[in-house]
């Protein structure tokens, strides 16, 4: 895919955000949380081979930290695999993945208190 066609494909996630994903992008968008710079529906690429680009959209990514979180609903309970495989690539660009379930928005103190401490060791 060319990177014309992939900003497009993340400007239209963001245009569907689920309600979990704007919950927890409301606690993380202009820097609230720890003065930390969060991007949401952020393309991770990790191969370029002329027009096929290979990559993945993160949920939310944080370059400073070079952490990546994702929300999880009940879709993924069936792609485990793809999820793992995914995490996989992930980490070998150095980025960490942390995966929350959608459920975990509903105390959303706890899950932003996670995060800080996913932040505070990379």
């Amino acid at each position: 895919m060319q990177e014309k066609n992939i900003k497009e494909l993340c400007r239209n996630l963001r245009k569907k955000q689920t309600r979990e994903e704007e919950i927890l992008w409301q606690k993380l968008r202009n820097r609230q949380l720890n003065g930390l710079k969060f991007l949401r529906q952020h393309p991770i690429v990790y191969d370029r081979f002329t027009d096929n680009t290979k990559f993945f959209i993160a949920d939310f990514y944080c370059a400073e930290n070079r952490i990546v979180i994702e929300l999880d609903g009940k879709i993924h309970n069936f792609q485990k695999e793809y999820d793992t495989n995914r995490d996989e690539i992930i980490r070998y660009q150095g980025i960490e993945v942390i995966r929350f379930k959608n459920e975990e928005v509903q105390d959303i103190e706890k899950l932003l208190n996670k995060i800080v401490e996913a932040t505070s060791r990379s």
